[in-house]
């Protein structure tokens, strides 16, 4: 059938990710560093992704396209929130991590780690983990602890991490957020991210997460060059 669905310029797009973000019907992921259509039976034609792409790459055409299925746009969110049975994996139970303070033994002639709990990825840490509980919560991009270089002492230290990637992860970022912010008292958020566009659909997917939430709990954005300097 002939109607309306996006298209995306590939010149244009700067892999920000917003869009896919944006996109509630999982029409839009990431391919290669940009964006892309990836069903078009998953696009409404109604355009939400539009004004989230600050490049202006994604406009409306007219063409030959599948017809809007809605029941397969229900049934891949259902299959996205699914939880995973993470039960055999190590990495998946929750458990804190001793400070130097509670490590008398620690090798003090090396730099002590400020991590305080593992796991560290945002899809692995259970929603109701106890170190939640009053925490201020640092969420961090994959890459910006390898690019600063003081980043456990600058960023980590008193604080509860993630970390995690929009670019590479398949997943909506907000869903699991939301629930951490809904089910725990947490004191304030922390994002550290890259300079880089891709990195922007980190913090706006913990923006929308607290909007969303409800809660007025203070946020903070530390923007890393590559080259190891805080610049924003």
């Amino acid at each position: 059938m002939i109607r309306k669905i996006i298209t995306i310029d590939q010149e244009k797009c700067n892999g920000c990710g917003l869009c896919v973000s944006a996109c509630h019907e999982g029409a839009i992921g990431l391919a290669q560093g940009k964006a892309v259509l990836l069903r078009d039976d998953y696009c409404d034609g109604l355009g939400d992704c539009l004004p989230a792409c600050p490049v202006d790459a994604i406009t409306f055409v007219e063409r030959e396209a599948a017809a809007y299925d809605e029941e397969a746009v229900q049934r891949s969110k259902a299959a996205q929130q699914r939880p995973r049975i993470l039960a055999a994996c190590p990495s998946s139970r929750p458990r804190p991590i001793p400070t130097a303070a509670q490590e008398p033994q620690a090798r003090t002639e090396a730099p002590v780690s400020q991590l305080r709990q593992f796991p560290v990825q945002i899809q692995l840490v259970p929603a109701t983990a106890p170190f939640f509980k009053d925490a201020d919560l640092l969420i961090a991009a994959d890459c910006a602890a390898y690019c600063y270089g003081d980043f456990h002492h600058t960023f980590m230290k008193g604080k509860v991490t993630l970390v995690g990637c929009p670019k590479l992860d398949p997943v909506d970022y907000r869903v699991k957020l939301l629930e951490i912010f809904q089910k725990n008292d947490i004191k304030s958020v922390t994002v550290a991210r890259m300079e880089v566009p891709c990195c922007g659909g980190l913090s706006h997917a913990v923006s929308s997460a607290l909007e969303a939430s409800g809660k007025a709990i203070p946020l903070s954005i530390a923007v890393l060059s590559t080259d190891g300097r805080i610049v924003n």
